[in-house]
């Protein structure tokens, strides 16, 4: 089985939706054809030169990356620039290159869960929730013996995940009327008579992000030709969804134990650390790439803090909140999504070979 380009950016799409990125962002699809078939995969944290060989060298056709490759509007291709020459040599070598990235930072299972599981954090949440995320509620109208196999399809889909339970659903029963006009091939009941329909009314929670993929999977697995539905915005937003993540270590330990903890975690060969090595901590919060200027929005009771970026004044902000801080580096704290995206995509194109640029610093090998 062949797979094209937009076969990898569907799959990107349903892990990290392009809705969930920043308005300011810009990601998707940067460079290729949406229908060319991919052989080989690359993924990077930022396409650099030596991303780019790397890609050359496996023979990759698409490069999934979470850093940009064209952040800002290209005002020209003059190859004396050094990032225009990049992207012409892309262009010219015919590799397709997609980007998520706050998107990323965001979504379940991205960077931020991935980075707060390396450093063995429970309870995990939300550090700073995104309330604009709406939510909807799907309601449609099932028969009986077929409203099991619906909302099992439809919580696959991502319907009726409420906090840490999933195919989350209220049903009612109902009788239902519909008459099947002369080009109808209606599920039951005959044409041009009134038909009732013993019915049972299902309501699940549907995530914006998803709700079209949501909607297809009940169009694909509802048994009427024309299922009714209804779609209401709600003003409860998601709370699984925001940027950053908090949680709570098993047990305390020092600030200069964690930090070690962390530094061995994501193969560090050191970091910074602002604070009493013999603070004890066990509430972390952590956000990956540059967080420092979110020093003064954490929570009160964090006991540590950590990110990339952290700069001196961001340090001074959170040593008068009494908040210990941990910098492991914007490349250090984002490094991990690199193998993660590397094995999703592995696990779900096995006829396409698809290998992980990582690096022991920007634009460094291992």
């Amino acid at each position: 089985m062949s797979y094209k380009v937009k076969d990898i950016c569907n799959f990107m799409e349903e892990w990290a939706p392009e809705k969930l990125a920043a308005d300011w962002d810009n990601v998707g699809l940067q460079t290729g054809d949406p229908v060319q078939e991919v052989n080989a995969v690359l993924t990077c944290l930022s396409v650099t030169p030596e991303a780019l060989e790397e890609a050359k060298d496996m023979g990759a056709n698409m490069i999934v990356a979470h850093h940009p490759l064209i952040f800002r509007p290209i005002k020209t291709l003059r190859e004396d620039y050094p990032h225009a020459r990049l992207c012409a040599e892309i262009l010219r070598n015919r590799i397709a290159c997609f980007v998520a990235h706050t998107n990323l930072d965001i979504t379940e299972g991205g960077v931020n869960d991935i980075l707060a599981t390396k450093l063995g954090l429970t309870k995990i949440k939300p550090l700073f929730r995104d309330d604009s995320q709406r939510q909807f509620k799907l309601i449609t109208f099932v028969p009986k013996d077929h409203v099991d196999r619906l909302r099992d399809a439809l919580a696959l889909a991502g319907a009726g995940v409420i906090g840490d339970y999933s195919h989350c659903s209220f049903q009612s029963e109902g009788m239902g009327s519909f008459q099947p006009l002369e080009a109808a091939k209606p599920f039951s009941g005959e044409k041009g008579q009134l038909n009732l329909e013993p019915e049972i009314r299902l309501e699940m929670i549907v995530p914006a992000a998803t709700s079209a993929k949501i909607l297809q999977a009940l169009m694909n697995h509802h048994p009427y030709e024309e299922p009714a539905y209804d779609l209401i915005a709600l003003e409860n937003p998601n709370r699984r969804i925001g940027l950053g993540r908090q949680g709570i270590l098993e047990e305390p330990m020092s600030l200069a134990v964690f930090g070690k903890k962390v530094r061995d975690a994501l193969c560090l060969p050191h970091l910074v650390y602002y604070g009493q090595g013999e603070k004890k901590v066990r509430k972390v919060a952590l956000l990956g790439g540059s967080g420092g200027k979110m020093v003064g929005k954490l929570p009160e009771n964090t006991d540590v803090y950590v990110s990339g970026d952290v700069g001196y004044h961001d340090a001074e902000t959170a040593q008068l909140r009494d908040i210990a801080c941990i910098d492991a580096g914007h490349w250090g704290t984002e490094q991990p999504v690199v193998m993660e995206m590397k094995e999703r995509l592995q696990e779900a194109f096995p006829q396409i070979t698809v290998s992980a640029f990582l690096e022991t610093a920007p634009g460094i090998r291992l």
